[in-house]
């Protein structure tokens, strides 16, 4: 688990105020977050999205035992493979949330997990999935060695329409590709830049699907 952890303390860093950036990111997506409902995060890492979500369960899954989202307060940590979640029942969950995860798998392994995704959320419920956009950031996109999958905004979204999903919300321009960027420095901007139609230094995307 050393090679996990160096890796996080390189690509992620230390950003204190990368929590302020995703409470107010999650403010924006609070329409597509089923809040009486059980919510998952996938690949939840630090646990700064999943410790934040107002749900009546929450559930972190992460393939790093020492992942600090596993051991939150008053969130059900899972240590699992995001493509294999035996211990979720079918349409059980009201909400996926997929932030910087997919683009880690392999092209198979991508379709596995987005389909597993779509067993566990209920009809209706939603995946939201935020990740590099290939075609914004294709000249940095393998700076990440870990990388392993292709996505642009229209890849994801035919993929999660042939899992299961209707395409609730597509922002090809979300957030900025990584949070060390200036951006943090203004996290109470965040609204702003969620309001604006220009967004600049995006390279991330959003795509959010409505269970079928």
């Amino acid at each position: 688990m050393g090679e996990v952890n160096n890796y996080q303390s390189t690509r992620l860093g230390e950003v204190r105020e990368r929590a302020l950036v995703w409470a107010r990111v999650l403010e924006y997506l609070s329409p597509w977050i089923d809040s009486e409902s059980p919510v998952v995060e996938i690949g939840s890492g630090t646990g700064d999205i999943i410790g934040q979500v107002n749900a009546s369960e929450r559930i972190a899954i992460d393939s790093d035992p020492q992942a600090a989202s596993l051991h939150l307060e008053g969130v059900r940590g899972e240590l699992a493979d995001a493509r294999n979640l035996p211990m979720l029942s079918d349409a059980s969950i009201g909400t996926v949330i997929a932030s910087n995860v997919i683009e880690h798998l392999s092209p198979d392994d991508a379709v596995v997990c987005v389909n597993e995704c779509a067993r566990i959320v209920r009809p209706g419920g939603h995946l939201i999935v935020i990740q590099p956009n290939f075609r914004l950031c294709a000249d940095h996109y393998f700076d990440d060695y870990t990388h392993r999958s292709v996505f642009t905004d229209v890849s994801m979204s035919d993929l999660l329409k042939v899992s299961g999903f209707d395409v609730a919300r597509c922002e090809p321009r979300f957030l900025p590709l990584t949070l060390k960027s200036r951006l943090r420095h203004g996290y109470r901007l965040v609204p702003l830049y969620l309001r604006s139609p220009v967004r600049p230094l995006a390279g991330q995307m959003l795509v959010i699907g409505r269970r079928r």
